[in-house]
């Protein structure tokens, strides 16, 4: 069983991305690939599941091992598989799905693919208690979300500011600022406000 591989990220498709380690490259399946535009060909530590059934057997990554195991919850939920799983985590920030969980935001939850009603509720049923516990405030909290607009608006601006070049972790570290921001702001005037915090 992989917890997690440490090696060049050689290739990146639409589904997947390829992570070399030891001349071995592995086919890893993402989220979302293009999160890791900024680390294509440097050597980046990406944590594991191994999906094993009858006729398959999948590896899917996670840059950071709370995304891991939010995954790994989604797929205790009866009537969600693997790819069900990754599509839900599908957005470049997952503060708004464990949001939705927390509050009970049964129609947040419905947007994704193939998630209906009795899903949603079966999701937030299993996993509110587990994501509070185990996830803790401390992550919520820096992460509020007052609208589902807001994160909209805001997730857009930070994929904007990592496409044009800048670390993941510098992006990621003015997001409270621009959450802290109260005026109805469009995604352009996030990121106008986010280029000057990583350039000051």
């Amino acid at each position: 069983m992989f917890e997690y591989l440490k090696g060049k990220i050689t290739s990146i498709t639409p589904k997947y991305i390829v992570v070399e380690t030891n001349q071995i490259g592995y086919l890893v399946y993402v989220a979302n690939p293009y999160h890791f535009e900024t680390d294509r060909d440097e050597v980046k530590t990406v944590y594991i599941h191994q999906n094993v059934s009858d006729t398959d057997i999948s590896l899917y990554g996670f840059a950071t091992l709370e995304d891991k195991y939010l995954f790994e919850q989604l797929l205790n939920v009866s009537g969600i598989g693997a790819k069900s799983a990754l599509a839900i985590m599908a957005g470049n920030d997952n503060s708004g799905l464990i949001n939705a969980i927390r509050t009970e935001n049964v129609s947040f939850l419905t947007k994704f693919p193939g998630i209906g009603k009795k899903t949603a509720q079966q999701i937030i049923l299993d996993l509110k208690d587990k994501i509070n516990k185990t996830m803790g405030n401390s992550l919520l909290e820096s992460k509020e979300i007052k609208t589902e607009t807001d994160n909209d608006k805001i997730i857009d601006a930070l994929s904007a500011l990592k496409a044009l070049g800048f670390k993941e972790k510098a992006v990621d570290k003015i997001k409270p600022k621009l959450l802290e921001i109260t005026s109805d702001y469009s995604t352009d005037q996030y990121i106008s406000v986010g280029l000057k915090m990583l350039t000051k």
